[in-house]
């Protein structure tokens, strides 16, 4: 493949999970059941499932922090998320892509817990900065706690059979790769 139909693969995959990405978080906040899930201190967002794609490219990594920027314009946390929240899916997006070949029985083990980590950590802080006259400390591990279990259950439960999925699709063509 020439480096410029290289480049253009690569840039038309991180836009599709960009895309995928902030759709998917809009709609399940539009969605009375789950809209409470989707922004605040305990959050199950389904599109957290994502993040388990920079074990499959590159191109993941900006397309998951432009999904979660644009997704985070809706959120109740206003600009903070907007900033954290990306900061938060960017780190955690690298250090999947740098743990995607620890694995156990081929599957990625520790993929997912580069967006527990640094969501429960970020967007955590960010919740407890942002909640006036509660004490900063015990408000933080409490958000930390609530933002980490719900990233926990998302990435863990949808993210791992994702990239199973994921694998036993594309074991026969380099759409990821």
């Amino acid at each position: 493949m020439n480096p410029k139909a290289f480049r253009t693969q690569r840039l038309t995959q991180g836009a599709m999970i960009a895309a995928v990405y902030a759709v998917l978080t809009w709609a399940q906040a539009l969605l009375p059941p789950t809209a409470s899930l989707t922004y605040g201190p305990v959050q199950f967002r389904v599109a957290e499932a994502l993040t388990i794609l920079p074990v499959f490219t590159p191109a993941a990594i900006p397309g998951l922090s432009v999904g979660c920027l644009l997704a985070n314009v809706l959120s109740g946390y206003g600009a903070a998320d907007m900033v954290f929240g990306t900061l938060a899916t960017l780190l955690a997006a690298v250090f999947t892509r740098m743990l995607r070949n620890i694995r156990i029985k081929s599957i990625p083990v520790l993929a997912p817990l580069p967006p527990v980590l640094f969501n429960a950590a970020i967007v955590g802080m960010m919740i407890a900065v942002q909640s006036p006259g509660q004490p900063l400390w015990p408000t933080f591990w409490s958000m930390a706690a609530s933002v980490g279990f719900g990233e926990l259950v998302v990435c863990y439960a949808l993210g791992l059979p994702l990239a199973a999925a994921l694998k036993k699709a594309t074991a026969k063509s380099n759409i990821l790769k």
